[in-house]
């Protein structure tokens, strides 16, 4: 990679209007009443970590398609011109078609894969995992678009240090440690 390379780890969570129901304390026998709507609505939320300063870029998107994908590709080259990024993901359709592919070239984003089936070492995983716990579990929202908003309001409060540290990214045994 260029000297000053934004290294960046991309990943997609959904949100979803029912909650994530985590375990939780209720009285022996009296089972926790969680409300619930009649209908689960779900949206899409695109990331990337700056594995080096901690910043975030965060989309919230209808679909995972790779149209979606691509308007994302566009507020990474937006939010870094002039500088060179690798955006290092999985092999998500959305990811390896065509269009996709094409765009980073021509945006001049070096797409970097992470092997199948391996989710640990993208460390937004982690940082999803964090935040829908304090944002999401056992919790339903009046609307869809209050559950986006309050999770990519958490996102963005932790600090750059706070988002490296919760997704692993400064522990010593943290697997990109040697290029960062």
């Amino acid at each position: 990679m260029p000297p000053r390379t934004a290294l960046l780890a991309e990943d997609e969570t959904d949100l979803l209007l029912f909650p994530p129901l985590r375990a939780c304390w209720s009285p022996r026998g009296q089972p926790k009443e969680v409300s619930l709507s009649g209908r689960n609505a779900r949206r899409v939320v695109f990331g990337a970590l700056n594995l080096r300063t901690g910043h975030r870029l965060l989309l919230a998107r209808e679909h995972q398609r790779a149209v979606d994908y691509q308007a994302f590709l566009e507020l990474v080259h937006l939010r870094y011109r002039g500088w060179p990024v690798a955006l290092l993901q999985d092999e998500d359709s959305s990811h390896t078609a065509g269009g996709s592919v094409g765009l980073a070239e021509v945006l001049g984003i070096q797409l970097l894969w992470l092997p199948k089936r391996s989710p640990k070492l993208n460390p937004l995983d982690t940082l999803w995992g964090q935040a829908k716990d304090v944002v999401s579990a056992n919790k339903q929202y009046a609307t869809m678009e209050d559950h986006v908003e309050q999770f990519l309001s958490h996102l963005q409060s932790l600090s750059p240090r706070e988002a490296l540290s919760t997704a692993g990214a400064l522990s010593e045994d943290f697997w990109l440690t040697s290029v960062l």
